[in-house]
């Protein structure tokens, strides 16, 4: 096994959340002057969540029923790897890649994958199945596989084969209609999530979720939002926020992830 997926799964430095009060205690300590009077320091994680999932904008219902279409399937190292089209968000269909070892019984655990960024639009979900100069080798959907873990990854909005409208133009659009570009992200891993525990194959308290760049800060959003989901690993994440306006860096980061009024009720 590749020593940074094991280091991935089996050390505890994993969960870094939107100040759930269940962050490491120096993490709290260097984000206490941020904290004063706002929604971060209740102690009642129900009402966190809920507030934390109102700052993602207009989304679409989280019961809507969800469509699920078999677009290919094929074995590779031992893999079965199926290409999906979710119909999740009711807005666009959303391509994504299931992977399962391909003598698997029973249920399983599984890892909802968030690919990374890179500026790579064309790239989204392929990183989960083909890999990365800048990732690990095997690509994670084989690594995971040999482990005994499914795995699920999806093409975000403007990646993969949702690319070719700008990032930005995504970003102002969704301004104009109330909505937020990541939170409209998160919502569609959210409805994976749902998936998932929809299948007769998967373990609903198995779950994990992991990613590298963009990819862990979305995980930090998913396990903060959501309890099934009991393991996070962010690999490579993005820097304290307060810190990245404090070095007047805010120009060399993409627009996507900026979610309004955010740093007024939690930090990072």
């Amino acid at each position: 096994m590749d020593r940074h997926l094991f280091y991935g799964f089996y050390i505890p430095i994993l969960i870094a959340f939107f100040s759930l009060g269940i962050q490491p205690e120096s993490t709290a300590q260097n984000n206490e002057n941020h904290m004063n009077e706002n929604i971060g320091d209740t102690p009642d994680k129900e009402l966190q969540r809920k507030h934390l999932y109102r700052l993602l904008g207009k989304l679409p219902e989280r019961d809507r029923p969800i469509g699920v279409e078999v677009i290919a399937t094929e074995e590779r190292d031992g893999v079965i790897i199926q290409k999906l089209l979710l119909d999740i968000n009711g807005l666009e269909l959303v391509p994504a890649y299931f992977s399962i070892p391909k003598n698997a019984t029973g249920k399983l655990p599984v890892v909802l994958f968030n690919h990374s960024h890179f500026g790579q639009y064309e790239v989204g979900k392929n990183e989960f199945v083909m890999g990365r100069k800048e990732m690990q080798t095997p690509p994670y959907a084989v690594a995971l596989a040999k482990e005994g873990y499914a795995g699920l990854c999806l093409d975000s909005w403007g990646f993969g084969e949702r690319s070719g409208r700008a990032e930005l133009d995504i970003f102002k659009e969704m301004l104009w209609k109330g909505q937020v570009l990541f939170g409209m992200m998160v919502y569609d891993n959210l409805r994976a999530l749902d998936y998932l525990v929809s299948r007769d194959d998967i373990d609903e308290d198995r779950i994990a979720t992991l990613g590298m760049s963009m990819g862990s800060t979305m995980a930090w959003w998913l396990a903060a939002l959501d309890e099934r989901i009991k393991v996070c690993v962010d690999l490579n994440c993005l820097t304290d926020f307060h810190t990245l306006m404090e070095q007047g860096d805010l120009r060399l980061h993409g627009i996507y992830y900026y979610v309004p009024d955010l740093l007024t009720h939690f930090s990072t």
